[in-house]
């Protein structure tokens, strides 16, 4: 399996690793800062260094699969094109660097981290989600029309508060016992290892509580580091489903 530093520090931006497998799929490390497709949040891309100072783009990531099609714990970077020359030098057991596009990285951080704040003020469950580097969207199972400049300034606001953001764990059977936590219909957090990652913005100190999830995905530290973000669109995507989409503000 691959340790999954990011998961521990989502501003990690490099790290030492060893290549554990190399398949028709990709290049497999026993630890990586490369976050892999999931939860609505595109995989990172970037580079893998050799020990000779040979840099090999990565252009993709994804949770390894076994010959049935189902998830392993492995973490695959996926190549891109036209390096049939320096990928023929890798080997099973090599030492490699493992970097990451960090601007692509903190965009995808930024955004992520607004989804979050995009679920306070629409309190309704979200039934789809997509996180890229040049914009999110949301899918709100609800009926009622959403205004886009009074979410752009509720954003803005939260934002400009600071509010800080604090990784933790809870159990399984703690978010059994507290469903609602849950706040997407499309993606279930994973079970099995007894402990659940969730994301919790605000609630210390006396602070208002602003969002408390679970959530595996990269994100800020601080609201503060968002920066200008608004809402570009609201669509009627069926009767019963409203998309809010974000972005950078130009």
């Amino acid at each position: 399996m691959t340790h999954d530093l990011f998961r521990e520090d989502g501003y990690l931006r490099e790290c030492s690793a060893r290549i554990t497998a190399i398949t028709d799929a990709g290049i497999v490390l026993d630890r990586t800062v490369f976050y892999p497709l999931g939860g609505g949040q595109a995989g990172d891309s970037g580079h893998l260094l050799l020990a000779d100072g040979t840099a090999i783009a990565m252009a993709d990531t994804r949770k390894g699969k076994d010959a049935e099609g189902q998830a392993t714990a492995d973490i695959v970077h996926v190549p891109a094109p036209g390096q049939d020359a320096q990928l023929a030098a890798l080997a099973t057991g090599a030492p490699v660097t493992a970097r990451i596009d960090w601007e692509r990285r903190h965009r995808l951080m930024r955004l992520h981290t607004t989804t979050h704040l995009l679920c306070h003020l629409v309190p309704q469950l979200v039934n789809g989600c997509s996180i890229t580097p040049e914009y999110a969207r949301l899918d709100f199972s609800m009926t009622d029309p959403l205004d886009k400049e009074v979410l752009t300034a509720g954003i803005a606001a939260l934002v400009a508060a600071g509010h800080p953001l604090t990784v933790a764990s809870i159990s399984d059977e703690e978010l059994d016992a507290n469903p609602t936590l849950v706040k997407s219909m499309s993606v279930q957090p994973p079970r099995g290892s007894g402990r659940i990652r969730t994301i919790r913005i605000g609630g210390e100190g006396g602070a208002p509580l602003i969002d408390l999830q679970p959530c595996g995905g990269t994100h800020v530290a601080n609201t503060a580091e968002i920066g200008a973000i608004v809402v570009t669109k609201i669509e009627k995507k069926s009767a019963t489903t409203r998309r809010v989409v974000l972005g950078f503000a130009a």
